[in-house]
């Protein structure tokens, strides 16, 4: 067996660093959608995809893939946004066991309600804190590892049910 590769004392330090400002950023983010907005942070990106896709509408494999969760993760959320009327389901027309997750007009105007102080929380804890050569060197870090995980065969999206 041979000898793990042990962070050294900087790669330990971007490590703790991600961990921390990612769980505080999400945190942030959370609060002030919910105390705003009635909304989970996943219900909010439901939104924003949902209302960004040309009709309306996606594949709920297409969505889950997207938001980068659970198929069991996302119909329990797209469950709660139907509750409160943001959403609807339908069937897939050309296969029976496709469904698709679509906005509805009230999401629209929830979201249009939460977009400025959602994108106010989001430069106050991200983006106005960072120069702009900062924020280029973690969209180019960060988006290389996107790509990275996502090319690899058993991206989280695509782990079997139950993993």
């Amino acid at each position: 067996m041979t000898e793990p590769r042990w962070l050294d004392e900087g790669e330990k330090a971007a490590w703790i660093a991600f961990l921390s400002a990612t769980n505080l950023v999400n945190r942030r983010l959370e609060q002030q959608l919910k105390d705003d907005a009635g909304l989970s942070h996943t219900q909010y990106e439901v939104l924003v995809q949902l209302n960004a896709a040309a009709d309306g509408a996606l594949r709920m494999t297409e969505l889950a893939d997207r938001l980068v969760t659970s198929k069991s993760g996302l119909t329990y959320q797209i469950t709660q946004l139907e509750r409160a009327g943001l959403v609807s389901r339908r069937s897939c027309p050309s296969d029976v066991r496709g469904v698709f997750a679509e906005i509805t007009d009230q999401g629209r105007e929830a979201l249009r309600s939460a977009a400025p102080g959602h994108v106010e929380a989001v430069r106050q804890a991200l983006i106005d804190v960072l120069t702009p050569e900062q924020l280029g060197h973690i969209a180019a870090g960060l988006g290389e590892v996107s790509r990275r995980l996502r090319a690899e065969p058993r991206c989280p999206s695509q782990a079997p049910q139950g993993a």
